[in-house]
């Protein structure tokens, strides 16, 4: 079969074997925000792979801006109430199957999609934290999202940097772990984050923090009280290796313990959702 991951900036897909292994993969910078999601750009991404294996794809790419709008599940949510909501779209004489996101009812309601997969494909039980533009706290239990919640640290972060009074005074540089650490420090005192994120433009002008360390500085602020906000003790990280580890440094100097989990794990998910698609239609 073949899995599709489609988000908001990038587009990957995975050919799999009748067991669920990658045979092939590919990726493109044609996420919703780039492209108009249909069938052109997943054939030109992965023509050469399309004959009659099913597709099964998650993500943006069943947004409201996506190629169709696929309704939510409410959770608690498991992999068999997103089989249940596959929405099949056609062209020509092809079709795909995209997974419904996920939604939950906090103080105010609460989405993800793609995420969903990664989680339950990663079957950890407990809280697992998904870093990244949307960062989700998620809770499961009995191999079901019970509950979770979304943090926009990494919007927060990149418009700060990009469209912010912050960023003017920002240089591009390798990593600065020691500004890192102190944004990470910083984020436990008195003030509240919006305080001390009006620090990061004073602390330069009084050039207690140099132009190449202030975006690290940034970062760690902001991943240190989204951190804080959640206080766990000990949780699980499932995301791109790199954002992952900046997280558990984060969570070591703040004495928690963050588990990294297989960033493909939502491979495994597609991969169940596809055979769970081939007994039902062979039934």
């Amino acid at each position: 079969m073949i899995a599709v991951d489609w988000g908001t900036s990038s587009f990957r897909a995975y050919r799999l074997d009748a067991q669920g292994a990658v045979l092939e993969a590919r990726s493109a910078d044609k996420g919703i925000m780039a492209v108009p999601p249909g069938p052109e750009v997943l054939e030109e991404v992965i023509g050469a792979w399309l004959d009659d294996a099913p597709i099964v794809m998650s993500g943006m790419v069943g947004s409201r801006q996506g190629w169709v709008e696929v309704p939510y599940v409410e959770c608690p949510a498991g992999l068999d109430d997103l089989s249940r909501s596959l929405k099949k779209v056609r062209w020509g004489a092809r079709a795909a199957w995209i997974v419904p996101g996920v939604s939950c009812r906090n103080a105010v309601p609460d989405v993800m999609r793609g995420e969903e997969v990664q989680v339950l494909g990663a079957a950890q039980e407990g809280l697992i934290c998904l870093p990244g533009t949307h960062s989700k706290w998620v809770e499961v239990r009995d191999g079901r999202i019970q509950r979770f919640s979304t943090s926009m640290t990494g919007e927060v972060y990149a418009v700060l940097k990009q469209h912010s009074i912050l960023g003017r005074m920002m240089e591009e540089s390798g990593p600065q772990p020691d500004a890192f650490r102190e944004g990470v420090h910083r984020s436990g005192d008195e003030g509240g984050v919006l305080h001390h994120l009006f620090g990061v433009r004073t602390r330069g002008l009084m050039g207690e923090l140099a132009p190449a360390a202030s975006a690290a500085y940034l970062s760690g602020l902001l991943i240190g009280h989204e951190l804080r906000m959640f206080c766990q003790e000990s949780f699980f990280l499932l995301g791109e290796p790199a954002l992952v580890s900046l997280y558990q440094q984060a969570a070591e100097q703040l004495g928690m313990k963050g588990g990294a989990l297989d960033p493909r794990a939502g491979t495994r998910a597609l991969y169940r959702l596809g055979v769970m698609l081939a007994a039902k239609e062979e039934s």
